[in-house]
C-alpha cells in the first residue's frame, strides 16, 4: 500500500511541479499550438499555447513508478516495464508528431502513413514482448484470465494487442481537444485501475496475476501525473499535453487492461474515449455515405461547444460520465468478484 501512494504521490509532485519548469522553456522557445483552421472559432485564442507538455507527464510517470520500488517489498516485472516502455515509445511518436507542427508552423504533424506506422510498431512489439518476454495471458478476457477464457493463438493475440492499442491512443488522442479534458478523464480510468491491480493482488487466487501490484503502481504514476499536470491544463489552460500525452495516456490505458485481463471492460471504464470516437466515426460515414452530418462538428466535444455550450461546461460534464463510466466498470469487476468468491 505504500508503495501504491509513494507511485501516485511523486507522478503527481514531478508533473505537478515539472510541468511550469517545462512551461518556461516551451515559451522561450516559442514552442506554442497552432490550432486547426476548421475548428470552433472560440479555440482561435489558444493559438500560440505552450504544447508538448505531455513531457511532464512521462516523467511524473516514470519517476513515480521507479521511485515506488525504493525501500520495498515490491520489486519490478516484465509486465510492468513492458507497459512503462510502451508509453515512453508512443510518447515519442506523439513528440514527433508536436514538433513537426510547431517546427512547421501547422496543424498538421506527421503524415498518416508515417503516424499509423509508428503507432503500428509500438503495438507490435508490445504484442510481442507480451507473449515472449513478459508472459502476459494469451486471453480476450473482461474481468480475469478465464472469463469467458477465449484464448487466442500467438499471432491472433499480436492482432488483438494492435487493434487494443491503436484504437485505444487515437480515442484519447481525439478527446484532447478542450482543456483539461483528457487528463481529467484519464486520472478516473487510471484510479480505476489502481484499485482494480490491488485487489488482483489481494485475491491471487481468483485472478492468478502474479504481477497486479507492480501494474497498479504503473495506473497510480499515470493517474498522479494526469492530475498533477491537470493543474496547469485546467481551463483556461497553460499548456497542452499534444500528442505526446495523448497518445502515451491512451497506451498505457490500453496496455494496462490487456497485462491485467481486462481488455473488454477496458471500453467501459473508458467510455468516454469510447464515445468520442465512435462520434468520429459515425460523422466520417454518414457524411462519405448520406453526405449529410450527424454532428455539427467531430468530434463530440466540439458539437456541444457549437449548440453553445461553454467550454469548461463541456469538460466538466464530460468528466461526470467519464467517471460514471469509471464507476460502471468497477461495480462489474467486483459484481463479478462477488459471483466468483463463493467458490473460491
Amino acid at each position: 500500500m505504500i508503495s501504491i501512494f509513494t507511485a501516485g504521490g511523486v507522478a503527481l509532485l514531478i508533473a505537478g511541479f515539472g510541468t511550469p519548469i517545462l512551461l518556461r522553456f516551451l515559451v522561450k522557445w516559442r514552442i506554442g499550438q497552432h490550432v486547426r483552421e476548421d475548428g470552433p472559432e472560440a479555440h482561435a485564442a489558444k493559438q500560440g499555447t505552450p504544447t508538448m507538455g505531455g513531457i511532464a507527464m512521462l516523467g511524473g510517470m516514470l519517476g513515480g513508478y521507479v521511485l515506488a520500488h525504493v525501500g520495498t517489498n515490491v520489486g519490478f516485472t516484465k509486465a510492468g516495464w513492458l507497459v512503462v516502455l510502451a508509453v515512453l515509445a508512443t510518447g515519442l511518436v506523439g513528440a514527433a508528431d508536436d514538433w513537426i507542427k510547431v517546427s512547421r508552423r501547422r496543424s498538421l504533424g506527421l503524415t498518416k502513413r508515417a503516424k499509423a506506422g509508428l503507432q503500428l510498431g509500438v503495438a507490435i512489439a508490445f504484442g510481442l514482448g507480451a507473449l515472449y518476454w513478459a508472459g502476459i495471458n494469451r486471453d480476450i478476457s473482461f474481468t480475469r484470465f478465464d472469463f469467458p477464457s477465449l484464448v487466442l493463438p500467438a499471432a491472433l493475440y499480436v492482432v488483438w494487442c494492435v487493434l487494443v492499442i491503436v484504437g485505444g491512443s487515437n480515442a484519447v488522442n481525439l478527446t484532447d481537444g478542450l482543456d483539461g479534458l483528457a487528463a481529467g478523464a484519464s486520472a478516473f480510468a487510471f484510479s480505476c485501475l489502481t484499485i482494480i491491480g490491488y485487489w488482483q493482488y489481494r485475491n491471487y487466487p481468483i485472478y492468478h496475476l502474479a504481477n497486479a501490484i507492480d501494474l497498479a503502481l504503473v495506473a497510480v504514476a499515470l493517474c498522479g501525473a494526469c492530475v498533477g499536470f491537470l493543474w496547469w491544463n485546467a481551463a483556461p489552460a497553460r499548456i497542452i499535453m499534444g500528442d505526446t500525452g495523448s497518445l502515451a495516456i491512451g497506451t498505457g490505458l490500453s496496455c494496462l487492461g490487456l497485462s491485467m485481463n481486462l481488455s473488454l471492460l477496458i471500453p467501459i471504464i473508458g467510455g468516454l474515449f469510447v464515445l468520442v470516437t465512435l462520434s468520429v466515426v459515425i460523422q466520417v460515414v454518414s457524411f462519405r455515405f448520406f453526405h449529410t452530418r450527424v454532428f455539427r462538428m467531430a468530434p463530440l466535444q466540439h458539437h456541444f461547444e457549437l449548440l453553445g455550450w461553454p467550454e469548461t461546461t463541456v469538460t466538466v460534464r464530460f468528466w461526470i460520465f467519464s467517471g460514471l463510466c469509471t464507476a460502471l466498470g468497477l461495480g462489474l469487476f467486483y459484481a463479478d468478484y462477488l459471483s466468483v468468491r463463493p467458490h473460491q
